[in-house]
């Protein structure tokens, strides 16, 4: 793969090893299917099956970046156009289309081949036989569902009746300085020094080096969180004194996840509020979108666009529906009506969005690794119809253009704001590129007397950098981000207009991207690796009254900040807490703080004198001899951890000279080699 080092540092060998033996099934080519399959290519399973059995359309210009104008005139099947851009974003997967039919007749032994199966675009009838067929399965095969409708998204996930996760969270085990332990029933730990210990109820924890109360050291018990700096474990009043010292660790115990089926959750949906703004969402939304099903049911076809007469058919539905559900939810007739009116439109932003989620979720289908959705996440947009209710049906109906999958979502008349939007985007990375491929989709500086999208980024792209910048080849490598981003874009939507610059924001280029640039930008859009840069560009929005959107990641997190002056607060107005982690980036390739260096050199004794010892220690102990091994190998059979196993056994060292030999080398690699690359 593409020098994956970032995923492997979040996931972790195991979960790497797992990922890359696993096959997957994706069923729907359209913009939210290109984008699963985007994802997961680039994240590195073994093995992926596109399949559609639809031709592309002028419609598919404005949703799926990976069709093109040749694609539509051709009449090409979707999953054969996309096939040759999915496969080479990772030439380590092998990616082929299916174009068979797949419908209530077709015999579904065939999926018994994959691991995880990803339904788009597919009948709710459909989709429950095949959820059926796959929950079956000894082992189960994953199944999840993923659709968005206009405004509206939702997905389903369903794991097997009993689905183990060894690691819920994927972060390193916390380690808590202990100040007292109460001796009381229960007993009550409290931190040193007023600090959180960050712990949950349930979690399990070990201790060492307490003085008094002795016997609780190597002892391992579940904890009660009492406050943010205090928990409790069991009765400590028959121990001896606490005296001092001492060190809570947690201890990751393996989780067993419920699933039910998908025709159970319809009727009682397990579901995740991703708003809390508007807890009553989720049912509400899942209420319209099985009246959306029944009405695709009923009548063989999508509601009309913006048809008032559809809108209000899909109401008596939803009102019938009600009484099936468990729960009884209200309806809703504002989700019902906008739903009916857009759900044949398609919004690139949120089928990108609704594409990440469902994809970490097929990461975690296949690796056994993080907490997974149970079972249902409902998304929407509805704030951007509020502001439409007077436009006219014509606003939304279909032109011919690719504009037209939108239009059915946001009207014209906002169709044509955002073709004339100048935009500053700051930053090419793996954030930079998803922005350019949305702000193409959405037709962003297309307009003809205004509209232009401004890029910069100083750095050429790196060989790591490909497995999660989607918009870099091999090829590239070594050329400049913002000018390859900017060809690239083009070929999404060749009616854009960029500027690519090679320039760092910053005092020292103010007078390049001084008071009158800001002020002919309506947003700008930062995709930053670092604070101060961040800062520095939020001062001069501020001062230009020009809005800006902040976004960024770091393992598995992510954050999203919209900042409009006079309104929000600014990005200098508050400070992150320190960061108690170094970012993984920062240690690999900047270590520019004292600490940093000291960060990186425990790393790297670690993994040689501990992390790779033990792999190679619990792999004996696994298997008993050498000849078993073997064995195995020949046979075809893939060994967990053998191939660091023979990686450090032909590297040992077996004399003195030896080791200055491979400490020379190490020398070399580290304070040669990779400095001058």
């Amino acid at each position: 793969m593409c020098n994956p080092s970032r995923q492997r540092y979040v996931l972790g060998d195991t979960a790497m090893q797992k990922m890359a033996q696993s096959q997957v099934f994706l069923s729907g080519m359209g913009g939210l299917g290109v984008e699963i399959a985007k994802n997961i290519v680039l994240a590195g399973i073994k093995a992926l099956t596109v399949h559609d059995t639809r031709q592309c359309k002028a419609w598919d210009l404005g949703t799926n970046f990976f069709v093109h104008e040749d694609d539509v005139l051709n009449r090409r099947n979707r999953a054969e156009a996309v096939l040759p851009h999915v496969s080479e974003l990772n030439p380590y997967v092998q990616v082929t289309s299916s174009v068979a039919p797949l419908n209530e007749m077709t015999d579904l032994s065939f999926l018994r081949q994959y691991q995880c199966v990803i339904v788009t675009e597919m009948k709710l009838s459909l989709q429950k036989k095949i959820n059926d067929f796959c929950h079956a399965q000894h082992p189960p095969i994953k199944f999840i569902s993923a659709d968005v409708f206009g405004i509206w998204a939702r997905l389903f996930c369903d794991f097997g009746a009993e689905f183990e996760v060894l690691d819920t969270t994927g972060e390193e085990p916390k380690e808590v300085f202990i100040s007292n332990i109460t001796q009381s029933n229960p007993g009550i730990i409290t931190c040193l020094d007023n600090n959180p210990h960050k712990l949950e109820t349930g979690q399990f924890v070990t201790f060492r080096e307490i003085n008094g109360m002795s016997c609780l050291n190597g002892s391992m018990h579940q904890i009660t969180v009492v406050s943010p700096y205090s928990f409790s474990i069991g009765d400590t009043t028959d121990m001896e004194p606490y005296l001092h010292g001492g060190i809570a660790v947690q201890v990751k115990t393996p989780k067993m996840f419920h699933f039910e089926r998908l025709g159970t959750q319809l009727i009682n949906p397990t579901y995740l509020v991703a708003d809390f703004s508007k807890p009553e969402s989720p049912l509400q939304i899942h209420l319209a979108m099985l009246a959306l099903d029944q009405f695709q049911e009923s009548f063989a076809r999508m509601p009309s666009i913006g048809c008032l007469q559809d809108a209000e058919e899909m109401l008596k539905i939803a009102v019938s529906l009600k009484e099936k559900l468990e729960s009884k939810p209200q309806v809703n007739e504002d989700i019902v009506r906008w739903l009916s009116k857009t759900a044949q439109g398609s919004l690139a932003p949120l089928t990108a969005a609704l594409g990440g989620v469902a994809s970490q979720e097929v990461l975690k289908a296949v690796t056994g690794k993080f907490s997974p959705l149970q079972q249902w996440l409902y998304l929407d947009a509805m704030e951007l119809v509020t502001s439409l209710e007077k436009g006219s049906r014509e606003e939304f109906l279909p032109r011919g253009d690719r504009d037209d999958a939108l239009r059915a979502c946001i009207g014209e008349t906002l169709c044509q704001k955002l073709h004339s939007l100048n935009v500053f985007l700051v930053g090419c990375g793996a954030i930079g590129c998803e922005m350019l491929k949305n702000f193409a989709l959405l037709g962003v500086g297309t307009g003809w007397e205004r509209g232009v999208v401004t890029v910069t980024d100083p750095d050429l792209i790196e060989k790591s950098n490909l497995n999660r910048q989607f918009l870099f080849r091999p090829h590239h490598i070594e050329k400049p981000k913002s000018c390859t981003a900017a060809a690239a874009t083009l070929r999404i939507n060749s009616q854009m207009k960029i500027e690519p610059h090679l320039n760092k924001v910053c005092p020292a280029t103010e007078n390049i991207y001084n008071d009158d640039f800001y002020t002919k930008q309506d947003v700008v859009v930062t995709a930053l690796d670092n604070v101060e840069a961040r800062r520095y560009i939020d001062s001069r929005c501020l001062a230009n009254l020009c809005p800006l959107l902040d976004s960024g990641t770091m393992g598995t997190k992510g954050h999203t900040e919209i900042i409009v002056p006079q309104l929000t607060e600014s990005y200098n107005s508050h400070r992150d807490p320190p960061e108690e982690e170094i970012p993984f980036c920062t240690l690999k390739s900047f270590p520019a703080a004292t600490e940093h260096t000291i960060q990186w050199a425990r790393d790297k004794f670690e993994s040689a004198f501990t992390h790779k010892p033990s792999l190679f220690n619990k792999f004996w102990q696994t298997y008993q001899s050498a000849e078993e091994v073997l064995q195995r190998i020949k046979s075809g059979e893939s060994l967990e951890g053998s191939f660091q196993v023979i990686k450090c056994l032909s590297r040992r060292p077996r004399n003195w000279q030896q080791c200055v030999e491979l400490a020379r080398l190490k020398f070399e690699k580290y304070f040669n080699y990779k400095v001058s690359m």
